[in-house]
Parts: C-alpha cells; structure tokens; sequence
C-alpha cells in the first residue's frame, strides 16, 4: 500500500538530499516515511546524526545504489513520491570513466522508473542538468538520456496514476565541486584561477532548487521539463567578489567544458512555454496542449528560436550582489 506523504529521494545523503529533507522536516507537513538512498555508508552515518531516528522516526536510512534494480524497488515499496538526485556528476570523471557514468545516469534512470511503476508510486521528479541542454560532454549526453527515459515513462504507465517529471537547473551556488569553493581555497594563494574570462553562469541557491522542487511536485501534471527563470553572472565578477587583489591567469577551459550555460536551445523552443517564473519544454506541443497549460498555469509560448543560456539572459547579478552570496556562502561554511 502506498503511503501518503512518504518520499524517497536517491542521493539523499547529497547537498541537494540534506536540504530537501531539512525543508521537508521544518514544513510541518506529517511525513509518514522518507527513505534516504545512497550508497555513501559515511555520508548516510554523518546525515543520520543530524536527523536522529528517534526525533524523526519516519526517516530511515537505505544503504544502495541506483544500479542495483532490485534494491531500488525494495526501496521504493510503499512510497507516494520519488525526488531522483542520485547521478555521477564531475565533467572530468565522467570524461575518464565514461561507462560507470552510463551505469549510474542512464541505467539507474531506468531502474528508478521501472521500480517507480512496479511499485505504484505517485508522483516522480528526476533532477536534471545545464549540461543535457546541447550536450558536448559525457555528462550531459548521459543526463540528456536520463531525462527522455523520464519523460517518455509517462507513454508507458498504462492506467496508472503516476506523473513523471524533469526539473532542469544550472549549478548550484557554492555546491561541492563548484568554482566557488575553489576559488575560496586559492584565495591565500594569491590566485583565482580562471578557465576563460568570457564565461558566464546561471546561478541558483540550494533553498531555491529545493522550492522549485515542491512546486513541481504540487504543478506539474507528467511529461513537462521544468526550468526556473534565473539569474545569471559572470566569472571575472566572481572572482572579484572573492577578491579583487588576487590575480587571475587564465588555465584554458577543461574537457567538456562549456563557456555559457545553456537550458534551453533554439530547437527546444517550438515546444517551451513560458510562465511567470519557469519554462516549461513538452514532448510536443499543440493547441489543446496549449490550452491545458494556459488554464492551469498561465502559460504562452515562447517566441520561434527562443534560447535561453547564461550569456543572453536579460538578468545578471552584480558585483555587490555577488560579494554577499560569497559571504552569505562563507557564513554558513
């Protein structure tokens, strides 16, 4: 039997899991189960002491891995909403090891799926990238796929009561592996070194990934690709924020590595619609859709070869701005 209110989040011992499951906790929404997924033994022991069972008995804490089909479906039994995060995400790892990154992103999508539909769950959201926009790394051709299993899932749920949905954003700020902490560490040294002065970025906090999240979770109705409308900033101003004295030699832009981020591309456009504050990129879109859309969300269609990438965007963030997200970043280290 499916429980309402009860939620299993893959790489739930992730920045992105922890935040979801902090928020979830403080909504005052009674959670009858929520199962955190991963297979980091330390990192699920170090997120178990920060929500102790006994306070949060609903939690429990599933040692796995998204590959292992049998796992997750044993995960996933009587769950009503699953939030997908689990994913191999650094460029240059998935460049060297390109097979596990397909094992991890393309193979566990479809596992998530498959134990999603045995097990009659609800609602699904699978957590997507900048980088499955026009793809020229491994990474985003294996998120790229990801995100069509996840929407093409919904051709096959027959008469179930099930929604599948992708929510697509750039990096998070300050998120392992990001510039940020990079540049932080290389402060001291005098440097900030930079791939290429030219590049710009989307930027979205953690709290703001995990709202856009819930809003998808209450919105959507399957099949949709959800992007937020966000700012965007550029790398050189970045750096200044974090210092203005440390020079900044330019290292060349690394495999796989884009100059702008890029969310929505020109092919994508004849199907996006816009809404106050996201785009939405459907399978295929006609009047009828349309209408749907329009009635339930407001929704219009973009303009023909709209795109939507960090170098265009009408919103940058300035340098002031910039300085207090790294010290907001700094203060909550």
């Amino acid at each position: 039997m499916v429980k309402k209110n009860s939620y299993l989040i893959t790489g739930g011992t992730g920045s992105f899991g922890k935040a979801f499951v902090k928020n979830l906790i403080s909504s005052n929404k009674k959670i009858s189960r929520l199962v955190i997924f991963s297979r980091d033994e330390l990192k699920q022991y170090e997120m178990a002491q920060l929500f102790p069972i006994k306070k949060y008995p609903f939690i429990r804490f599933f040692l796995g891995d998204v590959r292992d089909s049998k796992r997750i479906i044993t995960a996933t039994e009587g769950i009503e909403t699953i939030v997908h995060a689990a994913a191999l995400k650094q460029v240059p790892t998935t460049e060297y090891n390109p097979f596990e990154a397909i094992k991890t992103n393309i193979i566990g999508a479809n596992n998530v799926i498959e134990a999603a539909l045995t097990n009659k769950v609800k609602n699904v959201i699978a957590l997507s990238t900048d980088k499955a926009c026009s793809p020229i790394n491994l990474y985003g051709a294996t998120k790229l796929c990801s995100d069509k299993l996840f929407i093409s899932a919904n051709n096959i749920k027959g008469n179930q009561k099930i929604k599948f949905s992708v929510v697509r954003y750039g990096n998070v700020f300050g998120s392992r592996g990001s510039v940020i902490p990079f540049f932080l560490k290389n402060k001291s040294k005098g440097e900030l070194p930079i791939t290429n002065k030219e590049m710009t970025r989307f930027n979205i906090s953690l709290e703001y990934a995990v709202e856009v999240v819930k809003w998808s979770l209450k919105n959507l109705i399957g099949g949709e690709l959800l992007i937020p409308k966000l700012h965007s900033y550029k790398i050189m101003d970045l750096a200044k924020a974090i210092s203005s004295k440390c020079k900044t030699p330019i290292i060349g832009i690394r495999p796989g590595e884009k100059i702008h981020e890029e969310m929505i591309s020109s092919s994508d456009s004849q199907n996006t619609l816009e809404l106050k504050n996201f785009y939405i990129i459907l399978p295929s879109l006609n009047e009828k859709i349309l209408s749907i859309y329009k009635k339930k969300l407001g929704a219009k269609k973009v303009k023909k070869n709209f795109i939507y990438n960090s170098n265009s965007n009408d919103k940058f963030l300035t340098l002031k701005e910039l300085t207090q997200l790294v010290k907001k970043f700094q203060r909550n280290l």
